[in-house]
């Protein structure tokens, strides 16, 4: 039996940063591959005159988005595996209405990857900004102040702190997860989330505003889509409690940065964006200045551990979906298309 024909279209660069060396030459071994061997990305003209003939794609950073004049010609292709984040850039919606839907194409995501480094992040920036790690340091070095009379200090840091996680979205069920271990509450908004689930991962299903007012500490994972435009803003940042900490590192949209403002130049709350919109801010931008609001450069989903994970699930996912087994891992709903980030 011959092999499934695969056309693997990131560049030896984005392969190194991804893939064990050993998780790829498997690949290599288990399937019919045509790699990208060039340094630069295959054209969306040469993914139309080419694709006919495969039975699987393979798609990662820096690759093209695809036309739908390659989806017409791509006669044998049943999945494509997007060895990176999102795939919502890949396709229109009128192509996956009118393409991959009807001719059952699957497309998988390895964005669970790099839901273990965001994760890792926002947790980390719960206690450090809780914990005031960055103002102290910063007092100790630029200052010449062992311990500064005005800072304010808070008594509640993870341990035993009420959280609140705006989204079970990928990203924010990792960081369920790793939250376990530290004895917390934790409070749950998302409207696509069942009692079942929530029962599982032993949270409590709560409306958006009781959960801001509830929470010590919240941190939001939520996709950016025209429902989540600004759906945190002044009413919900007034419910913060004193020397609450907030934590973004899904979009910038879902934040209002007006409201953020407002809300935090008198000093009372702590917030950690590694999210912005626009991105970067621009240099006179009213947050950039406040002590309290300590910015990152959507540096979130970096590192080594995750990024290697998209190189094990690219694998897994093809072969699992050419052999017969499913689930497929990191199988993307297309059905509920308009709720990917």
């Amino acid at each position: 039996m011959s092999k499934p024909r695969i056309w693997y279209l990131p560049t030896p660069s984005h392969t190194g940063g991804v893939f064990k060396e050993d998780t790829y030459r498997r690949l290599i071994a288990s399937f019919d591959v045509i790699e990208n061997e060039t340094d630069r990305a295959v054209t969306s003209d040469e993914v139309e005159e080419e694709i006919s003939g495969f039975d699987g794609l393979v798609t990662g950073w820096g690759v093209m988005p695809l036309g739908e004049t390659a989806l017409e010609r791509a006669d044998r292709l049943k999945v494509i595996v997007h060895s990176a984040g999102s795939v919502k850039y890949l396709f229109t919606p009128e192509m996956v209405a009118g393409h991959l839907v009807p001719r059952g194409i699957r497309v998988i995501s390895a964005r669970g990857a790099i839901a273990l480094n965001v994760a890792e992040h926002a947790v980390g920036a719960l206690i450090m900004m809780s914990r005031r790690w960055i103002h102290h340091a910063l007092n100790i070095r630029e200052r010449g102040m062992w311990r500064d009379p005005d800072q304010t200090r808070s008594k509640q840091f993870l341990r035993g702190a009420v959280v609140g996680v705006v989204s079970a979205s990928m990203v924010g069920r990792e960081v369920i997860r790793l939250l376990q271990p530290f004895n917390v509450r934790i409070l749950v908004f998302d409207p696509y989330l069942s009692d079942w689930d929530a029962g599982r991962m032993n949270v409590e299903r709560v409306a958006l505003n009781t959960l801001f007012e509830m929470s010590d500490m919240v941190t939001i994972h939520a996709p950016s889509i025209p429902e989540t435009d600004r759906m945190i803003g002044a009413e919900q940042l007034r419910l913060l409690r004193d020397d609450a900490v907030l934590v973004n590192t899904s979009r910038g949209s879902v934040l209002d940065h007006d409201a953020l403002y407002e809300e935090a130049k008198a000093g009372r709350i702590q917030a950690q964006l590694d999210v912005t919109t626009p991105e970067p801010l621009p240099p006179d931008h009213r947050l950039r200045p406040l002590s309290n609001v300590v910015i990152t450069p959507h540096s979130s989903g970096a590192g080594a551990y995750g990024h290697r994970e998209i190189g094990e699930i690219t694998f897994n996912a093809l072969e699992h979906f050419f052999s017969g087994r499913e689930p497929v891992p990191g199988e993307v709903d297309l059905a509920h298309w308009a709720l990917i980030a």
